[in-house]
C-alpha cells in the first residue's frame, strides 16, 4: 500500500527544488514527490510504498538542505471539498485550452482573408504563432523556466545552458514559420526539438512524477500530463507532414482536395 509522508522543509525557491531533486529521484523507495513552495511550510509531499522520514530526511541533507519535521494528516475533506478540489484540477488547463482556442481562430481568420483553404499554410501559420506565443510565455521568467525545465527535460538535465537556450530555439522557429524561410530546414529542427522535448515528459509521465509542465513558463502553474504530450506530439506531427508536403508537392493534391 502506498504511504504518503508530508514534511516542513525549507526548500523556499525554484533553484532549491532543482538541487534536491537528483537525490530524491535517485531514491528508490520514492514512487513521486512535489514540494509546494507557495505553502509557509514549504511543504514536501512524497508518495511511496517503504518510505520513511529518516530517508526523506538524509536525502534532502545532503543536497544541502534540511527537513524540519512532519506535518500530520488533514481531517477527512467532505464530498463537496472534493468535489471542489475535481473542479479546481480539470480547470487547470484552462490557460493551455484558452491558448490554442486563439490560435486556431487566428489561423482560420488568416485563411478566411486569403479566400480559399490551404492546409500547408494553415499548418505553417499555426506552427509560427505557437513558437512565438509559448516562447513569449517562457522568456517572462527565462530562469524560472529553465529550473523548472531541467526537472526533466533530458538535455536541460545534463546541459542547464540548454534550459536558457530552448525558449530563443522557440522564438526562431516562430519566425522561420511565418517568414517561411528555409522551410525544409525549419521542420526538420522542430521536428527534432520536438521529439527530444517529448522524451522527457514520457519518462515523467511513465514515473508518475507531479511536477510543473513548463511550457508556459511560470505565468501559469500547469501539472505534467498527457496533455503536455499531446502538445509536443502534434508539434512532431504536423513538422512531418510539412515535410512530407515539402518533399511532395501541395496538401491540396495529397489530400485530393
Amino acid at each position: 500500500m502506498t504511504k504518503t509522508l508530508q514534511l516542513k522543509t525549507n526548500l523556499d525557491c525554484k533553484a532549491c527544488i532543482a538541487a534536491v531533486t537528483p537525490y530524491l529521484d535517485a531514491e528508490p523507495s520514492i514512487e513521486r514527490w512535489d514540494v509546494d513552495i507557495a505553502n509557509p511550510e514549504k511543504t514536501l509531499t512524497v508518495h511511496g510504498d517503504s518510505i520513511s522520514m529518516e530517508t526523506i530526511q538524509a536525502a534532502v541533507t545532503r543536497a544541502g538542505f534540511q527537513v524540519l519535521g512532519e506535518i500530520t494528516a488533514s481531517p477527512v475533506r467532505s464530498a463537496a471539498d472534493a468535489a471542489t478540489a475535481d473542479v479546481s484540477d480539470r480547470t487547470t488547463y484552462y490557460p493551455l485550452l484558452l491558448l490554442a482556442t486563439f490560435l486556431v481562430g487566428l489561423v482560420l481568420l488568416l485563411e478566411c482573408r486569403a479566400g480559399v483553404f490551404v492546409w500547408a499554410r494553415a499548418m505553417q501559420n499555426f506552427m509560427g504563432a505557437f513558437f512565438l506565443t509559448f516562447a513569449f510565455f517562457k522568456l517572462l521568467d527565462l530562469r524560472g523556466f529553465a529550473e523548472s525545465y531541467r526537472m526533466y527535460d533530458i538535455i536541460a538535465k545534463r546541459l542547464p545552458a540548454y534550459a536558457y537556450i530552448y525558449p530563443f530555439i522557440e522564438l526562431s522557429l516562430g519566425v522561420a514559420y511565418v517568414t517561411g524561410v528555409v522551410p525544409l530546414a525549419t521542420n526538420f529542427a522542430t521536428l527534432v526539438v520536438m521529439s527530444i522535448s517529448s522524451v522527457g515528459v514520457i519518462q515523467s509521465l511513465l514515473a508518475k512524477r507531479t511536477i510543473r509542465c513548463a511550457c508556459l513558463g511560470t505565468v501559469f502553474n500547469l501539472p505534467m500530463s498527457t496533455v503536455t504530450l499531446v502538445e509536443d506530439t502534434l508539434m512532431v506531427g504536423m513538422a512531418a507532414a510539412m515535410l512530407f508536403v515539402g518533399s511532395h508537392g501541395p496538401i491540396s493534391t495529397i489530400l485530393g482536395i
